[in-house]
C-alpha cells in the first residue's frame, strides 16, 4: 500500500490518550472570519479563437484557495470591464467587492499579450498594474503568475500559485498487479505529468529546495531503497542501500543532506547523509521509534516523530547532537510534521483524546495553540505552501484516496483533481521562479 512506511514506523501506539497538555495550550476546532470579497472580471479576448483556459477563473480559485479572498460569482457581475477606464466602481460597491481586477488578452504573432490591472473599489485607486505574455499552452502559467503578483502586493506575502505538486497514485488491476505512479502537477492539480512508474511502491516523494530533483522511497529492489531522481532529464541514482528499513527522506534547507530513517543498526533511528561525502551521521540513539524527520531553516534542527513518551509526539533535536525537546502536547497521537516557511506554524496529523479519528491540524509554535484545519478522516502526510498559506494533505472520499487543499486560516476545504485510483503522498515544490 502507498501508506506502508507509514503504518511500518508510526501505527505501534493507536490507543487513547495521553493528558500531560500544557495549560497555555488551546485546542480551537473552527476556521476564522469572513474573506475579503474580489471580484476577478473575464478578460476580454480581442480577436482571435476561443481560448482553452479562462484566466480570470484560474485567477480567481487562486485567490480563493489562499482562504483569504472571495472572488463574486461571475454571473452576479453587474457589468464586464477589460479595460481600466471601463471599471464603474459603483457597480462593484453595490457587490460589496473590496478589490476589482479586470485584464485584456491580444494575440500577436502566435503568443498571446495580457494586460492586467488590479483596483481598491473603496478608494477607486489602481493598486497594481502589469503584462505578462506567453502563448495559449500558457495560460495557466500567466494566470498562477497574475495571481502570485496580486496576492503579494496585496498581502505582503509571497503569493505560491506557481509552484508545484508530486504525489503518487496506485492503481490495482488484479491482486498481485498494481501500478505505481509518480506524478508532478500544478499545486492545484492541473497538468500531471508521470515522473516515474513502476510494479512496487513508491513512498514518500520530496522536492530538493532547488526545484530540480526530488528524493523517494521505491521498493522495485523488494525492500524500501532511497533514490535522487532529476526532474528534467530523468537521471536518477540509489542514495541507500543499508539492511532493513531506508525510509523518509527529508531535505536540509541548502540541499547538500538528506535526513532519512535507518534501522541498519536495529532500531528505526534518524540520520543524516552529506550528498556529495555520502557520509553518514546518526542524530537520534533512543529505543523507541524516531521517523519522519523534517528540517528547520537553520538546517541544524529537526523536527521528528517519536513514542519516547508513550505515545507518536513531535519533538525536535539539533543534528549535531544533544536531547530531543518535545513540542506538541495537545492530543494523544501527534505526527509527520511540516513547518511554514517562518517557522511559526507547525503543521501535523493530529489526533484529539477520546477520538480515533486522525485529522490535520496546526500548532502556533508561540502560543501553544492546535488549530483543526479538516473536517475529513484518516487524514495523513501533510504537505505545506512555500508561504504557509495553504496545506495538501491526502485522505479518503467515499472509499478512495484523494488529495484535498485546506487553507491554514481554516476558511477553504476543497478536493483536488488527480488521476485514477488511489492518491498518496503529496508534496509541495519550493518557489520555482
Amino acid at each position: 500500500m502507498i501508506n506502508l512506511l507509514r503504518g511500518m514506523l508510526v501505527v505501534l501506539c493507536c490507543a487513547a490518550g495521553f493528558a500531560a497538555a500544557d495549560e497555555k495550550n488551546i485546542l480551537v476546532t473552527s476556521g476564522s472570519d469572513r474573506a475579503t470579497p474580489i471580484a476577478v472580471v473575464p478578460f476580454g479576448l480581442q480577436g482571435g479563437s476561443v481560448l482553452p483556459e479562462d484566466m480570470a477563473k484560474i485567477i480567481g480559485n487562486d485567490l480563493q484557495n489562499s482562504g483569504y479572498y472571495s472572488p463574486i460569482p461571475k454571473e452576479n457581475m453587474i457589468s464586464q470591464p477589460s479595460q481600466a477606464s471601463e471599471v464603474i466602481f459603483r457597480d462593484w460597491k453595490a457587490l460589496g467587492a473590496q478589490y476589482v481586477m479586470v485584464g485584456s488578452i491580444v494575440p500577436s504573432g502566435g503568443r498571446l499579450q495580457v494586460q492586467y490591472a488590479l483596483f481598491n473599489v473603496a478608494t477607486e485607486q489602481q493598486v497594481l498594474t502589469g503584462n505578462v505574455s506567453g502563448t495559449a499552452d500558457q495560460l495557466r502559467d500567466m494566470s498562477h503568475y497574475i495571481a502570485d503578483q496580486s496576492f503579494e502586493k496585496l498581502t505582503g506575502i509571497k503569493g505560491a500559485f506557481s509552484t508545484r505538486m508530486l504525489y503518487v497514485t496506485a492503481e490495482r488491476f488484479s491482486t498481485d498487479n498494481t501500478r505505481y505512479t509518480l506524478q508532478r502537477s500544478d499545486y492545484d492539480g492541473a497538468r500531471a505529468v508521470t515522473l516515474l512508474q513502476s510494479r512496487e511502491p513508491i513512498l514518500s516523494p520530496r522536492f530538493a529546495p532547488d526545484g530540480k530533483r526530488i528524493a523517494y522511497v521505491s521498493f522495485e529492489q523488494k525492500r524500501p531503497r532511497i533514490f535522487v531522481q532529476h526532474i528534467d532529464t530523468g537521471r536518477r541514482e540509489q542514495i541507500t542501500n543499508f539492511e532493513g528499513l531506508n525510509g523518509a527522506p527529508a531535505w536540509s534547507p541548502d540541499g547538500s543532506k538528506l535526513a532519512m530513517v535507518l534501522s541498519k543498526d536495529g532500531n528505526p533511528e534518524i540520520y543524516v547523509m552529506n550528498l556529495a561525502s555520502r557520509q553518514l551521521s546518526r542524530v537520534t540513539n533512543d529505543s523507541s521509534i524516531d521517523t519522519e524527520p523534517f528540517f528547520g531553516k537553520d538546517g541544524s534542527t529537526l523536527y521528528f516523530t517519536s513514542d519516547r513518551g508513550g505515545k507518536p509526539q513531535i519533538y525536535k533535536t539539533n543534528i549535531n547532537g544533544g536531547g530531543a525537546e518535545r513540542v506538541t502536547f495537545i492530543g494523544n497521537y501527534n505526527a509527520n510534521p511540516k513547518l511554514s516557511a517562518d517557522e511559526k506554524t507547525l503543521v501535523m496529523i493530529h489526533r484529539q483524546d477520546g477520538f480515533t479519528n486522525f485529522k490535520v491540524a496546526a500548532q502556533d509554535l508561540q502560543r501553544g495553540s492546535v488549530k483543526i484545519l479538516t473536517d475529513s478522516n484518516l487524514d495523513e502526510s501533510p504537505t505545506v505552501a512555500p508561504n504557509g498559506t495553504m496545506v495538501i494533505y491526502a485522505t479518503r472520499q467515499q472509499g478512495r484516496g484523494v488529495l484535498m487543499l485546506v487553507s491554514i486560516n481554516g476558511r477553504v476545504r476543497l478536493p483536488l483533481p488527480t488521476a485514477q485510483g488511489e492518491v498518496r503522498e503529496p508534496s509541495w515544490s519550493p518557489y520555482l521562479n
